[in-house]
């Protein structure tokens, strides 16, 4: 019977440092993700004013364009 709690403890062991290894490996693809995930909102950001600022030389205002005369 000692066996066999000896060999459930060393189970237990393993699976424990299994569990381990998979909880930090999906801590650093979560943090990977939200590293992302904030550099495309600074790019989406910088877009974003690049085309306000492009819609503001051109001199357009935020109005629709009107329909073609042929409407």
């Amino acid at each position: 019977m000692a066996g066999t709690d000896a060999e459930r403890l060393e189970a237990l062991e393993v699976r424990a440092a299994y569990q381990d290894q998979v909880i930090e490996d999906l801590n650093q693809t979560i943090t990977a993700q939200w590293r992302e995930i904030e550099r495309l909102q600074r790019q989406l950001g910088r877009l974003e004013d690049q085309v306000n600022e492009s819609i503001a030389a051109a001199g357009s205002t935020n109005q629709p364009e009107p329909p073609p005369p042929h409407y």
